[in-house]
């Protein structure tokens, strides 16, 4: 929970604040960035909600700041309503689960909405108003995690309804010996007609991706945009494994087709598949400079 007297001084006055123990992972400020900026290598907020679209999307970052550095002066009197439209939608059947992990460093999770069965990407905390929420909209068939840095509640989401878990076995560790599907090899798996994982390793050995019907990239820590550089990016800075081998994955990642990158850190982006296809392009040719 955040406290006031550790309220920030960067922030401008007012009711909503964020303290010091923010950990700058970026989630409000690309959740509500006409709230909240950074400074200072922490977030805070520039500018109070002044309608109810502002105090929502604030309201819903406070809930996912995985750290509880958002705070109010005032109780909020519309939480609850504002739990109930988490997960958010994205677009079409995809959402946003919103109430991100420390444990993952505060990465985003997703829920696709299949007749199928459903699919979460990534581990969320494990909350109740969360939990039942994805209870109401079908459950999860499979946990479908990325990489071992954001597997976060897994276990519990496991344990609660029962979903089949898949990670690459060069991701398995003490905490994730228990998956239930675990990968080999740098071979694409197609787990049904319109889910493909493929391999790209680079931030991690065993990183893999989830291309959703043809549209919806999954991407973990592997691809994302950035608002600075205003292009597709590889984490050169966090990358733990091999950058040569992430520019080979992302070369392989190009000959494919998609519209959306939804990772879990950095932002989202989403373009026709030509212009997609232009910006992994580009993508590829800064890192090679990088």
């Amino acid at each position: 929970m955040a406290h006031i007297n550790r309220r920030r001084p960067e922030n401008i006055s007012g009711n909503f604040y964020v303290d010091s123990t923010c950990i700058s992972c970026d989630t409000c400020r690309w959740m509500a960035p006409e709230v909240f900026v950074e400074v200072g290598e922490q977030s805070a907020v520039y500018h109070q909600p002044t309608n109810e679209t502002e105090e929502r999307r604030s309201l819903a970052a406070l809930l996912s700041c995985p750290t509880s550095s958002i705070g109010t002066v005032d109780k909020p009197k519309n939480i609850k309503e504002v739990q109930q439209h988490l997960p958010a939608l994205v677009a079409e059947n995809i959402y946003h689960c919103g109430y991100h992990s420390e444990k993952s460093y505060g990465a985003a999770s997703y829920l696709i909405v299949r007749p199928e069965g459903n699919i979460l990407v990534d581990s969320p905390r494990f909350v109740p108003p969360l939990v039942k929420n994805i209870e109401a909209m079908g459950g999860i068939r499979y946990l479908y995690l990325t990489h071992r840095d954001d597997v976060a509640d897994h276990q519990q989401y496991r344990d609660h309804f029962g979903c089949d878990r898949i990670l690459h076995s060069d991701e398995v560790n003490a905490g994730t010996r228990s998956v239930e599907i675990q990968l080999s090899g740098n071979e694409p798996h197609q787990i049904a007609d319109d889910l493909l994982i493929i391999a790209v390793p680079g931030h991690t050995k065993g990183h893999t991706v989830l291309l959703y019907n043809n549209k919806f990239l999954f991407s973990g820590d592997h691809l994302a945009w950035s608002e600075s550089l205003q292009h597709l990016i590889g984490f050169r800075q966090v990358c733990w494994y091999s950058w040569e081998a992430q520019i080979k994955s992302m070369q392989n990642l190009a000959n494919y087709d998609f519209e959306w990158v939804l990772p879990g850190h950095g932002r989202r982006y989403h373009a026709e598949v030509e212009t997609m296809r232009e910006q992994m392009q580009q993508c590829i040719a800064w890192m090679l400079d990088a």
